[in-house]
Formats: C-alpha cells, sequence, structure tokens
C-alpha cells in the first residue's frame, strides 16, 4: 500500500452491483485504505465532483454512466488519479480499450482483494513518484535560474541578460573565465531557463578523466566492446537527450575526442564505442574553459573546425576583483547558507570593517574562494560577530583588489594589457565598444589586447 501521506489512501470504489462495490470497499479497508462504495456511474462522477479521491476502482459495464465515463470523468477532473477497471472475462476487449484511454489497470471477476490492493499500492507509489519529479524539477528550475545568480555589477547584469536572452537558443554556448568564477552555474541558468529545463541536465568535467574513460563516459558503449565491458552502457549524450550536456574543461579534451564530438555537433548523432549503429541525439551543449581556445586552435592543440561550431554564443565571466561591489550580496548570501548548513555555530553576522576588508582583497580564486573563506569563519568562529581581527591572515596581507596585476612576478606587457582590457569591458558590463571609449583606444586595439594572439 502508498505510504504518500500519514492518512490512508481515500478510493472510490464503484459498481451498479451495491453489495459487490462494498465487499470490494470493505477488502479495501481491511488492507489500509478508506474506502467509500457506490452503486451507480451518475453517482461516482457526483462523488468525484464533491470529494477528493486518492484512487478509483470501477467496474466496466454499468446501467447509463459505465466504466468508462467514469474514468473520463476522473481523468478530466484529475489526470494522474489511478483507476482500476474492474471486468468480467466476456468484456476483455473494453477492459483493453479502458487501458487505451487512460486506466492503470484492469482486473477480471473473480480476482482476490490482495491483488486488487497491491495493484492500487503500485499505482499511487508511481503518482508519488511522479509527483515528487515534477516538484524537484520546479525547486531546481527556480533554484538555478538566472534571477538567482548573486550580484548587480554592471557585468553580472550582462551576463544575466545574455543567459536570458540565449537560453531557448539551439546553438551552442561557450562560457569562459578564471577559475572559481562561476561556469557550471551559468551551464545550470542556461538549462533551467529554457524549455530543456524539465529534461535533464548532465555535467562531465573532460579534465577528470582519462580519454577512453571519457570517450565511454560520453558516447556510451556496446557489450563487450573493451575488457571489462560487460553490459551496455548508452553514455551522456543519450542521457541528456532533450536536455543540456555541460561539457567543463572542454580545452583539455583530446583531439581524438574533439573529433568525436565535432561529429555529434554536426550530425546530431553519437554512436558508442564498439557499435556500428548510431543513435540520433536531441542535446544543447555548453561548454567552459579558462584556457584561451584561440590560441590553443592556432597552436594545434584545438581544432579550429570544432571552435568554430562551439564558439556561437560566448558568454565571459568576469573575475570577482572585476565586481567588487558584489562582494558584500555574496557575503551575505554565503553566510545564510553556511548557517543553515552549520546550526551550532554562534556567529550571525561579519563587521563592516571585515566585509570591507573582503572586498579590498584581489580573489585569485574568485567566488569559490570566496565561498570556502566565509565557511572557515562561521567554522572557527566564537562569537556572533566576525571581526576584522577574525579574517585570514593571508587575505588581511593579500594584495587589494586593483594591485593583483602587479602581484607575484613580473608579466610581460601584452598579458597585463589583456588583463586590464578584460577588466575594462567588465566594469563596462561587457560592452565592448564602450569600454574602448572609457580605454581612449579604439575597438581594434581592445580585441588585440584582449586576444594578443589573434
Amino acid at each position: 500500500m502508498s505510504d504518500t501521506s500519514r492518512r490512508k489512501p481515500r478510493i472510490l470504489v464503484v459498481d451498479d452491483n451495491l453489495e459487490m462495490a462494498r465487499g470490494v470497499a470493505e477488502g479495501l479497508g481491511d488492507a489500509g485504505y478508506d474506502a467509500v462504495a457506490v452503486g451507480s456511474g451518475d453517482e461516482a462522477v457526483k462523488r468525484l465532483d464533491a470529494e477528493s479521491f486518492d484512487g478509483v476502482v470501477t467496474d466496466l459495464r454499468m446501467a447509463g454512466t459505465d466504466g468508462l465515463a467514469v474514468l473520463a470523468a476522473s481523468r478530466q477532473r484529475e489526470p494522474e488519479r489511478p483507476v482500476i477497471v474492474m471486468t468480467a472475462y466476456s468484456a476483455i476487449d473494453s477492459a483493453i480499450e479502458s487501458i487505451r484511454r487512460g486506466a492503470y489497470h484492469y482486473l477480471t471477476k473473480p480476482f482476490k482483494q490482495e491483488e486488487l490492493a497491491i495493484f492500487l499500492g503500485r499505482a499511487l507509489d508511481e503518482v508519488r513518484v511522479r509527483r515528487e519529479a515534477t516538484s524537484l524539477k520546479s525547486a531546481l528550475k527556480s533554484r538555478w535560474a538566472s534571477s538567482n545568480i548573486i550580484g548587480h555589477s554592471a557585468a553580472m547584469a550582462a551576463v544575466r541578460e545574455r543567459i536570458q536572452r540565449v537560453a531557448d537558443a539551439p546553438a551552442p554556448v561557450i562560457v569562459t573565465g578564471e577559475t572559481g568564477t562561476g561556469k557550471g552555474l551559468v551551464a545550470k541558468a542556461l538549462h533551467a531557463d529554457s524549455r530543456r529545463a524539465e529534461a535533464a541536465f548532465v555535467s562531465v568535467n573532460c579534465a577528470a578523466l582519462p580519454e577512453n574513460l571519457l570517450e565511454s563516459e560520453l558516447f556510451g558503449h556496446a557489450r563487450g566492446a573493451f575488457t571489462g565491458a560487460t553490459s551496455e552502457r548508452p553514455g551522456l549524450f543519450v542521457e541528456a537527450d532533450g536536455g543540456t550536456l555541460f561539457l567543463d574543461e572542454i580545452g583539455e579534451m583530446t583531439p581524438a575526442l574533439q573529433a568525436k564530438l565535432l561529429h555529434v555537433l554536426e550530425n546530431g548523432t553519437v554512436r558508442p564505442v564498439g557499435s556500428t549503429k548510431p543513435r540520433a541525439v536531441d542535446v544543447r551543449i555548453v561548454v567552459a574553459t579558462h584556457r584561451n581556445l584561440a590560441q590553443a586552435a592556432r597552436q594545434g592543440t584545438f581544432r579550429e573546425d570544432l571552435l568554430y561550431r562551439l564558439d556561437v554564443i560566448p558568454i565571459e565571466i568576469p573575475a570577482l576583483r572585476e565586481r567588487r561591489e558584489d562582494i558584500p550580496e555574496l557575503v551575505e548570501h554565503f553566510l545564510r547558507s553556511v548557517r543553515a548548513q552549520y546550526p551550532s555555530s554562534p556567529v550571525e553576522r561579519l563587521t563592516p570593517e571585515a566585509v570591507k576588508e573582503l572586498t579590498r582583497y584581489a580573489w585569485p580564486g574568485n567566488v569559490r574562494e570566496l565561498a570556502h573563506t566565509i565557511e572557515r569563519l562561521v567554522l572557527l568562529g566564537q562569537a556572533p560577530l566576525v571581526s576584522l581581527a577574525d579574517v585570514p591572515e593571508a587575505i588581511r596581507r593579500g594584495a587589494p583588489a586593483g594591485a593583483t596585476e602587479f602581484a607575484g612576478e613580473i608579466m610581460p606587457m601584452h598579458e597585463l594589457e589583456r588583463r586590464y582590457a578584460a577588466w575594462a569591458v567588465g566594469q563596462t558590463g561587457g560592452h565592448r565598444g564602450r569600454a574602448a571609449e572609457k580605454l581612449e583606444i579604439d575597438p581594434k586595439t581592445l580585441r588585440k589586447w584582449l586576444d594578443p594572439g589573434e
């Protein structure tokens, strides 16, 4: 029996032989259900209008409003509500028709009460699972939507606007940015904001697996394709069919796998390792990298034709030091999240001086480093207020934001120009033309600074 709630599942039992209906209802009552018996289809439809039922058990052949009509009325009012049909053996064709119209199952009379209770329990469990899955997908969609991306700087507003504009486009998206800026978050937002949100979002880090394992993971394999392939595996492209596949650190993919990925993009089919049968897939591809793929293509480590296929919709995420005005809001966000995770911590908030120090810091690890820092402060904090003295010494002594370009070893001038140009573009919300005006250079020079090798 289903245990979807603390109350007993309420079942409407319909048969124009009222004694038969009462007998079935009594048996269901013994099995833990709250069953109500009625003696006609007309009365059943009235009860469905007036009351709430979790399931319906109805005879098929009845005078007036028959079982198919009761089925139709139930599905019209609550499509997910399971209906089980009772029928005589002579009406088996009608019973099969009821399945075609949406009945969960049919039982031929006479049947055992235990059998009905088992099928009813399965039906209610399936409804519960479907509702939970729908609720989970809705919650995930709401959680990962672009509107929930933290930050009101012009740079992040431009990122959100780009996500919302291209979310439903089938074209590939390439997300770039330094490590820790939140490229995976942008990929999830692209999925959550799209019509594909009800389907799967599948993610794989291309740098985390060796070539042979990554190939099998992405494209699947046939049974016996290699030693250890004891069963068939569909692969992540098939798993993401109808949804989104996020390929993180795409720049680490080997040329051989790049060729297979290009084939999928051009033909919309995948062929598992060891198989000769291609399979069509409908997958939106989002890739991310912290590398300069244009430079890698010139050096021969990344296929130029694949880059052309991937670089249709670019989204560049600014480094945290380039949007310092977002840091206080991010601190509050991470503080709420970590306090919920560690409710025994006495930490409640940070002093203005502590927040100012976090804002001053350059954050070479970007948002990820900030999140870890807040977690450390909450875990180690011994008072409600986190003061400036509680901020890790490495941060207090670290280079301030804006000075990070001159920290560490001397860098080539072209790298300094690239970093400054990227910062300027971030400060203008991603508008390169406006950034060029602010820098008092022409757009061609800005492009050269952003990509010195171009």
